[in-house]
């Protein structure tokens, strides 16, 4: 079945915050129309097969207490066998959270105390910032380089001498990397497992983006490198960035080792809130189906035409703009340095006159780098092709 990815959704004045929030002080011009490429939401309708399931489970007229079925969790046993040829995964290695970063602050509280220092890559994932430090923990960071062409890598010396530094024992690692659209090898995880190990350090891999992986790229499971990666990793989950369901909520935790596991559920638990729409519960079950899967693969190939056409725009039309083309995730981080430079132009200036333009894209800065903008690339090709025409066009004549 071919799925559709050209259809404009008008979410306007139905609470979307992608729709209804624009991110800056600056406003769209009088009578221009925002076209949202900011938070990491699509703009794509919902995969049918998502529908089909929650239609399913309203046909019976009652939504009181229930369990997470045994077909929960044999979806996601096999999800992660056919996606990430993932074996040996059971069903007590899998638990419930309320959302990836609800995963990551409790895990984060249950493995350090408030002052304790974490290690994170830099460009960092605003989401994790705001956590940790909502949390009383210290982030430290271990900026990423690019190599000659371009290509974000680790630096493990780096991390290697912060990590000692600052006696950090707990790191989080982000793959595939937001923002920086980087989908790490098999050779740079084991390289960064091994730093990890070398020091004891707990890993808390964020994977909510694996299955938003580019042609030609894989999603190497972090817990898959080494029989110790497996031990010491704390591993999370969601259809929610793949298949826009955030409203629903709903991720879920891999963790292997009995006493990692024990402990990060407890946490998890204290609130009394951690538990499953079960909505959200038959939206992963369409999700992880074998419809649901044809559906991803072809919102990925959209995905990969749009970061074709605009990496390809960007060159020819912004000169200075470095860009490295996405191998994973639906975002693009432009990095302005250069092109601000020869226009003299500050990059909050820059953003400014994207906005005004209705291109409600997203302060990169917030992800410490910078002189920097994401942008969300997941909606129809025919408004990407409009936004960077106005951007040319009405922003910076």
């Amino acid at each position: 079945m071919t799925y559709d990815f050209e259809t404009v959704l008008d979410r306007r004045g139905t609470n979307s915050i992608a729709a209804d929030v624009v991110p800056f002080d600056e406003k769209p011009d009088e009578g221009v129309d925002p076209i949202p490429m900011w938070i990491a939401d699509m703009a794509y309708p919902v995969a049918p097969p998502v529908l089909d399931a929650m239609r399913r489970r309203l046909e019976l007229p009652t939504l009181g207490y229930y369990r997470l079925s045994d077909e929960y969790f044999e979806a996601i046993l096999s999800w992660q066998r056919r996606r990430n040829g993932v074996e040996g995964l059971e069903k007590e290695h899998i638990g419930y959270e309320n959302g990836v970063l609800g995963g990551v602050a409790s895990a984060v509280q249950a493995f350090t105390a408030p002052g304790e220092k974490i290690l994170v890559h830099s460009p960092t994932y605003v989401g994790f910032t705001h956590t940790v430090d909502n949390l009383g923990r210290v982030l430290v960071h271990s900026p990423l380089r690019r190599d000659e062409n371009g290509i974000w890598r680790m630096d493990y010396a780096d991390m290697d001498a912060k990590i000692k530094e600052h006696r950090i024992h707990l790191v989080i690692f982000c793959s595939p990397h937001n923002p920086s659209g980087r989908v790490w090898e098999r050779g740079e995880i084991e390289r960064a497992m091994e730093v990890y190990r070398s020091n004891g350090c707990l890993v808390i891999s964020d994977e909510i983006w694996s299955d938003i992986v580019m042609p030609g790229y894989t999603h190497i499971p972090t817990q898959s490198v080494s029989a110790d990666a497996r031990e010491r990793t704390l591993a999370f989950y969601a259809p929610s960035k793949t298949f826009s369901l955030a409203g629903l909520v709903g991720s879920y935790h891999i963790v292997y080792n009995r006493y990692l596991r024990e402990r990060l559920e407890r946490q998890s638990g204290l609130s009394g809130y951690n538990s499953c729409c079960v909505l959200s519960m038959h939206a992963l079950l369409g999700a992880y189906s074998p419809e649901g899967e044809e559906w991803a693969e072809q919102m990925i190939r959209a995905v990969d035409g749009n970061f074709a056409y605009a990496c390809g725009f960007i060159a020819e039309h912004f000169p200075g703009v470095k860009v490295m083309r996405p191998q994973g995730t639906y975002m693009l981080f432009l990095d302005c340095h250069d092109f601000c430079a020869a226009h003299g132009v500050s990059i909050a200036e820059l953003q400014r006159r994207g906005v005004r333009a209705g291109v409600i894209w997203q302060n990169g800065e917030d992800f410490v780098w910078p002189e920097t903008i994401r942008m969300n690339l997941a909606l129809p090709l025919s408004r990407l092709k409009e936004a960077l025409e106005r951007l040319k066009t009405h922003s910076f004549v």
